[in-house]
């Protein structure tokens, strides 16, 4: 089988995320409770450079994300032949259930992390994916 990908569909897709991430991490959004679960203080300043890296593997991990729910939604609907866009929030659903939720809820039990931060961001992660996986399942194809 060939895996037909639509580029721009996960170029956006991953472009979304750091919308999203902008977004949810403003102080008056949950920025604040989040550096406050999470013991990360917002006055320490970063470097160019060191923004630059982070902001770069940020946005290159969530290029390969949008790849393979990309994928993973092509694969979903061979497999279904539901509606697209059906096939592409059904398919972020359970990839954010199964490899995000349940991972960062594992690895935050471990380390003893807040319960309310495991919430904030498996929130942030569900909202990213399924705004990817609407992106992709309206011009994906």
């Amino acid at each position: 089988m060939y895996v037909e990908i639509n580029y721009l569909a996960v170029l956006i897709a991953g472009l979304s995320s750091m919308l999203v991430g902008s977004i949810w991490y403003l102080p008056k959004v949950f920025g604040t409770k989040w550096a406050k679960l999470a013991k990360v203080n917002l006055n320490k300043k970063m470097s160019a450079s060191q923004m630059v890296i982070l902001m770069s593997s940020a946005l290159g991990a969530s290029l390969v994300t949008a790849y393979v729910l990309a994928h993973m939604t092509f694969v979903a609907n061979y497999f279904f032949g539901n509606n697209y866009l059906q096939d592409a929030l059904t398919t972020a659903a359970w990839l954010w259930l199964g490899m995000t939720a349940l991972r960062v809820y594992v690895h935050d039990s471990f380390e003893g992390r807040p319960f309310k931060l495991t919430l904030l961001t498996a929130g942030y992660e569900l909202v990213t994916i399924l705004l990817m996986g609407l992106i992709i399942g309206l011009i994906g194809r």
